[in-house]
């Protein structure tokens, strides 16, 4: 049985511990520059957590992120940035909202129709970028940015009144799509509102995640081929097929990220629907360090900060700007790059430390043997 490593798992919650505690100090720095109370905002938002309609939100908004944030991470396992997560998602938003809107069948073929739709275009799109990168060399990540702009303009497209648009009132859309469509929620009453039934393909992608990169041979090349393109090929492994292999898989993750809000609340793709979402989430991918668990703690706290922040418009007697929020978000971010590179240096010379102890002891025993012959 393995050995339980104390100092592993620190070094493992260390990073996100000191990135949480230097972004709040951060935040409460600029509160009290601006000659406000620097920790009222905080007891605010956490008085809203009680409220199940918020409890709601939060897990709702949580799962966009957490699906968004798997598919940053596969990137980063394989020492890719996919920077293009936005562009993906609402490329593949729309779609899946046109096919919705134009094609009526039973649910039960409706809803995998949708899916398969969301997953196959997010693919293509990043698909794109690693053809690209295989065989010209260009990197992903301007390759990714330019197909960001390139799908802004394609929506723009397929939206227009005579393309697939419907107008409603001053907003451009795809067209109410048809009801077999709709994914089911979990309803909790009129007060507290509606869980989108698709939370649980949040879930299974999280643990499908952890299943593929530990427990299988493809999750193994994936992470040597990150670590190290020359010692992975030396090991039998296809370098280039991997990088193919892994942008495909992360934009297909990347598209379903839109689905549990259309298939579960709006029912069609408008100028409303949020965008953004990809680069919010390489912030969460990076706190919960590429891993499962940590990521889906990282999307509640985004979600939180989200969705409590309202709160703070209307504080009595003195207001706070919710915008708050958004700065603690960014100072998360900033603060994460600081703490993980002190961890990691933290880490090393334990590693240093202990092989020279192991070091020393060997040739101690070899000394000792040397006496004792």
């Amino acid at each position: 049985m393995k050995k339980f490593d104390k100092e592993r798992v620190l070094l493992a919650v260390a990073g996100p511990v000191i990135a949480l505690v230097l972004a709040i100090a951060l935040t409460s720095i600029v509160l009290l520059a601006s000659g406000k109370n620097p920790f009222e905002p905080y007891r605010l938002m956490l008085e809203q957590l009680p409220y199940s309609d918020i409890q709601v939100l939060i897990i709702n908004q949580a799962s966009l992120y957490y699906i968004a944030a798997l598919a940053v991470a596969l990137g980063f396992r394989m020492n890719l940035f996919n920077i293009g997560v936005d562009g993906q998602y609402r490329l593949a938003a729309v779609m899946t909202a046109i096919v919705g809107a134009n094609v009526a069948l039973p649910g039960f073929l409706q809803i995998p129709l949708l899916l398969l739709v969301a997953i196959c275009t997010g693919a293509f799109w990043a698909g794109i970028a690693g053809v690209l990168k295989v065989t010209r060399g260009v990197s992903e990540v301007v390759a990714t940015i330019m197909l960001n702009s390139i799908a802004t303009s394609l929506i723009g497209y397929v939206t227009l009144a005579d393309v697939w648009g419907v107008q409603v009132g001053n907003n451009m859309t795809t067209g109410v799509m048809e009801k077999s469509g709709w994914f089911p929620g979990i309803d909790l009453g009129a007060d507290a509102g509606e869980i989108y039934g698709l939370v649980f393909l949040a879930v299974l992608l999280g643990v499908l995640y952890w299943i593929v990169l530990n427990r299988t041979r493809f999750g193994f090349d994936l992470r040597a081929t990150g670590a190290s393109e020359t010692a992975a090929a030396a090991s039998g492994v296809n370098a280039k097929r991997m990088v193919l292999l892994s942008m495909l898989i992360s934009g297909a993750v990347a598209g379903l990220s839109g689905l549990p809000l259309l298939l579960g609340d709006t029912h069609t793709y408008s100028l409303s629907f949020p965008a953004g979402l990809g680069f919010t989430a390489i912030g969460i991918a990076l706190l919960g360090r590429n891993n499962p668990g940590g990521i889906a703690l990282a999307a509640l706290l985004w979600a939180f900060l989200d969705k409590a922040s309202p709160a703070l418009d209307y504080a009595t007697p003195v207001a706070y700007e919710k915008e708050i929020a958004t700065i603690m978000q960014g100072l998360i971010v900033f603060a994460v790059v600081i703490s993980y590179e002190a961890v990691r240096q933290w880490g090393l010379r334990r590693q240093q430390r202990q092989v020279g102890a192991e070091l020393a002891a060997a040739a101690q025993n070899v000394k000792k043997e040397e006496v004792a012959a």
